[in-house]
């Protein structure tokens, strides 16, 4: 954790240094017009942790177990509390796994749902940027920005590819060696469980990857209103930010910063410096996106604090 402040913090203080006296370009005034899109974009990350938890039970829902979606919906918004506002090295996920295997006397099939509804996006996120430098032939001339989002794509699906080979081979030298890691044994366990029970509900399986492709245009959607609240250039438009964002969204997660802070931001300043937009707008958007978040999760405060239901007695 403290690693990981540390890393936030310095590239936070290299980007903000770079910038000097430039904010005033960043911070819009306060006119209705402005107001809205930022209204807009809370609303859609609002509504982005909503669809979250309909991806969730939608996973759930395929491994056999069901759950009342009101309860899913704020075991959700918990997590969103316990892992964006909270300095917690747990994390919302497992907060959500703890919970909920608690509520359902399931544990693995709970983590395995987990697991899952994680998985979908990388499958999704990679594919829109594929799809967004695929339609807009000029996103792919824009040098380094263009090379690294389409690296940053096609490096997560061979990953993703890598860790199914690596989690189906049980005869392997490979997992003999990683026996001893529990953590590992318990991912594979879960993925493979998964997908057998997915590769026989392919309507369910559909429905999963839509939800979890709605839930990343959604989140695309809001970065959008949030760069036209800022007051960014026409050519930061839908199909840039298809490209772009994704690409932000697959780097944010490594466990290098907390929250993505300083990552996120460095990175829109690559991806949107060619797009004409200065490095202090670049910045205030990743800042604002994250405190949209922030804002968000602020809602599961009190299905934090509520703690874990009591499981019902069976009859």
């Amino acid at each position: 954790m403290g690693a990981r402040l540390v890393v936030s913090a310095l590239l936070l203080w290299i980007l903000t240094t770079k910038i000097g006296d430039s904010w005033n370009e960043a911070v819009p005034d306060a006119t209705p017009r402005t107001l809205a899109w930022l209204g807009g974009a809370l609303l859609l990350t609002l509504a982005g942790v909503v669809l979250s938890a309909v991806r969730w039970s939608a996973v759930l829902d395929a491994l056999g177990l069901h759950a009342p979606f009101k309860r899913l919906l704020s075991l959700y918004f918990a997590g969103q509390f316990m892992g964006n506002v909270l300095p917690s090295t747990i994390g919302g996920d497992a907060l959500r796994v703890s919970r909920l295997s608690k509520d359902n006397g399931e544990p693995p099939t709970t983590f395995a749902s987990v697991v899952l509804e994680r998985l979908t996006g990388w499958v999704v996120l990679p594919a829109i940027t594929l799809v967004g430098l695929a339609v807009n032939p000029g996103l792919r001339e824009l040098g380094r920005a263009s090379a690294i989002a389409f690296a940053t794509a096609a490096g997560t699906l061979v990953l993703l590819v890598v860790v199914l080979t690596l989690t189906f081979l049980t005869n392997s030298g490979i997992e003999e060696r990683l026996e001893h890691n529990d953590g590992w044994k318990r991912f594979t366990t879960a993925v493979r469980f998964g997908l057998h029970r997915l590769r026989h509900e392919p309507a369910a399986t559909a429905r999963i990857l839509a939800t979890g492709l709605a839930y990343q245009l959604i989140l695309i959607g809001s970065a959008l209103m949030a760069a036209r609240a800022l007051g960014m250039p026409a050519g930061v438009g839908p199909t840039a930010l298809l490209a772009f964002v994704p690409a932000v969204l697959i780097a944010q997660v490594l466990p290098i910063s907390i929250s993505g802070l300083g990552v996120r931001e460095g990175l829109f300043v690559l991806f949107l410096q060619p797009l004409d937009v200065p490095q202090s707008q670049a910045i205030a958007l990743g800042l604002l996106l994250y405190v949209l978040n922030l804002v968000v999760s602020l809602l599961g405060a009190p299905a934090f604090a509520v703690g874990q239901r009591v499981r019902p007695s069976a009859p």
